[in-house]
């Protein structure tokens, strides 16, 4: 039996739930460290927790590109959307796309060309995290470079990405 595909807002309100309930472990967690000795049992909760936040963010600005993409011909998807926003007006949207696109970029990839615009970026909606004197970044762990932890982060992408997909669809 086949099923309907899901309409982006659905993927993005599935998205913003699972996001939630890491947010909530990791606002649990921190309020049992709070004060209190940290165990290596709680620290790897913690990191467990940052960790599906990630990786749900990303999950999620991905799934978006890909259903979004067809909307313009070749190309790179997240400069031609922000470009469509610019021309028509639309630049608080378009600021807002640009910043989760290279955090999500940083989530993904490190250190490079986004990390560095977003070291040169205001912004309240996360904290970049200065790489002086930080480790490499190894596999699995949570982003030395992002705190995606600040009030609102997943609850800002999804709504600048509800935001996108209903300009992209009433194009």
């Amino acid at each position: 039996m086949m099923t309907t595909p899901q309409t982006m807002p659905d993927l993005i309100a599935a998205s913003k739930a699972e996001a939630k309930i890491s947010e909530d472990q990791i606002l649990a967690i921190r309020a049992e460290l709070n004060g209190k000795a940290d165990s290596k049992t709680q620290t790897e909760d913690l990191r467990a927790a940052y960790l599906a936040l990630e990786a749900t963010a990303v999950d999620c600005f991905s799934v978006f590109e890909a259903r979004m993409q067809h909307h313009f011909k070749r190309g790179p998807f997240s400069r031609k959307l922000k470009s469509a926003l610019l021309e028509a007006g639309r630049t608080d949207l378009a600021g807002r796309l640009h910043q989760y696109y290279l955090a999500i970029n940083v989530l993904k990839h490190g250190t490079g060309a986004s990390y560095r615009e977003l070291l040169n970026t205001r912004t309240d909606t996360f904290h970049v995290k200065s790489a002086e004197g930080s480790a490499p970044q190894e596999e699995n762990t949570p982003s030395v470079f992002l705190d995606v932890e600040v009030p609102g982060f997943f609850a800002g992408l999804s709504e600048t990405l509800l935001e996108a997909h209903q300009f992209l669809e009433k194009r």
